[in-house]
Order: C-alpha cells, then sequence, then structure tokens
C-alpha cells in the first residue's frame, strides 16, 4: 500500500496508510508509534494484516519529524505529536469509534488522546507504554549529557538500537513537564489493557501498575509478558495483541 500525506496548513504534513475495513461495526484500530519510530514497525504492520483479516479498519501514521513526515525531529515535542495524533483522529477516522494502540511513546500519547478525545475511544492498549518518560531521562542524565545540554541545548542518549539519530533537547525535557500524569489520576473511562515486558531495558515493568492504579476507570488490565522485552514484537506478545483487539471488538 503506498503512502499518502495529510496536508495542514498549520504544521507539517504527516505520512499516513490507511486500510478500510469491510466490516463497519467493528470499530477502527489506530496505532501511535514510538519515539525515534515509525509506523513500519513489525507492531503495526501486524496489526495492519491482523485488522485486514478480520474486515476491520485500520489506520497507522508517522509523527512529525518520524518515518516519512515532514518536520524536523529536534524542534519537535511531546504536545506537538500529541497534536499530530489527534489531528489523525480527527481527520482520517471521521466519527468512528477507535481503539488506540499505542508503544513506547505512543503509548503515553494514546493516554492523552484518549483524555481529549474521551467520547471518541473504545477501548485502548498500551504496549511498554511510557508516559513522563521524559521526566525518567532527566532523572537519568549523566554529568557529561548534562554538560552538553547545558552548551548545546541537546545531547545524545547513548545505546539505544534505532535507525533514528537518538537526541534529547532541552525543549522536549521541558515541554515534556505540561503533559506528565502519573502525578495524579489519569481521567479515563474506556476499557485500558497495559502489555508489559518483564526483560524491559527501556521502561520499568512497575510502570503499567503506576499507570492502571492512576487510571480512574474501573475496566483495566496489566499483562506481564516473563520474556517480554521493550518491543514486544514475539509471537505470543503480537498474539496476545490481536487476541485483546479481537476482544475488545466484539463488545
Amino acid at each position: 500500500m503506498s503512502v499518502e500525506f495529510l496536508k495542514r496548513t498549520n504544521g507539517p504534513a504527516l505520512a499516513y496508510q490507511r486500510t478500510k475495513g469491510k466490516n463497519g461495526q467493528l470499530p477502527t484500530v489506530l496505532f501511535l508509534h514510538g519515539l525515534w519510530s515509525d509506523m513500519e514497525g513489525t507492531k503495526a504492520q501486524f496489526l495492519e494484516q491482523a485488522c485486514a483479516k478480520h474486515g476491520q479498519s485500520f489506520v497507522r501514521f508517522d509523527c512529525r519529524g518520524h518515518g516519512k513526515s515532514e518536520g524536523v525531529f529536534e524542534d519537535s515535542t511531546i504536545g506537538d505529536w500529541l497534536e499530530d495524533a489527534l489531528h489523525v483522529v480527527d481527520t482520517l477516522t471521521d466519527n468512528e469509534r477507535l481503539i488506540l494502540v499505542g508503544s513506547s511513546m505512543g503509548g503515553w500519547l494514546a493516554l492523552l488522546a484518549a483524555i481529549a478525545r474521551p467520547n471518541r475511544i473504545h477501548a485502548l492498549v498500551g504496549l511498554a507504554a511510557a508516559p513522563d518518560f521524559t521526566r525518567s531521562i532527566k532523572k537519568e542524565i549523566t554529568e557529561d549529557q548534562a554538560d552538553e545540554l547545558n552548551r548545546t541545548g541537546r545531547f545524545y542518549l547513548s545505546g539505544r538500537n534505532t535507525d533514528f539519530p537518538c537526541i534529547i533537547t532541552q525543549k522536549l525535557l521541558e515541554e515534556g513537564e505540561r503533559h506528565c500524569l502519573l502525578h495524579d489520576r489519569i481521567n479515563i473511562h474506556c476499557p485500558v489493557r497495559l502489555i508489559q515486558g518483564m526483560e524491559d531495558d527501556s521502561v520499568p515493568w512497575q510502570t503499567a501498575h503506576r499507570v492502571a492504579n492512576a487510571i480512574t476507570g474501573a475496566d483495566k488490565q496489566v499483562y506481564l509478558q516473563e520474556e517480554g522485552d521493550h518491543r514486544l514484537s514475539a509471537p505470543e506478545d503480537l498474539a496476545l495483541l490481536e487476541t485483546l483487539i479481537s476482544e475488545f471488538s466484539a463488545g
């Protein structure tokens, strides 16, 4: 399927792919990728195929500064990427019910989108959801990184397996504070499922329980994958994801 571009008068054009399902009664699945990732990852492609198999509509896109979308990564913030996600919700999914699936940073964006559009979100699945990760980065910053940040307004985060340059900017860290969630109750009432790997070296597995405990709604559940890593792309992880989507769609 060819990539299309969502043009905007205010903001970079967003690359996306949209598959229209044959069963219009099923909620649309919207995938939100992680930081330094894009819509071409294993989970996004798996979901597209799973939705096609069930006749379900599916949308995936690249946030600005990621993948094929316009925009400069270093100039972007959590608020910018949330704006992108909400624009996709409002523009590409009409008035359909949505199941949000967010990976890592995408899990943070999914939570924020569910708060912002409560009447549109049918359910939410977080995959190694990483709300407030900007605070975590600030706590773990080294002396050398802090010096580089003070001198240049940015630093490189090493040890990441990604095709993107792992740049952290002062702007990203400061603006992220406006969207942090775990210091308070999270006002979400749709069903929420959180899949978390016990071997995740980026997001502590306890974070999933912190998110679940903060959510005000009653229908929430955490699935800890004993051998799961941050990517959660193993066959058993993907099978669980498909099962959850099917359960939400049947309900």
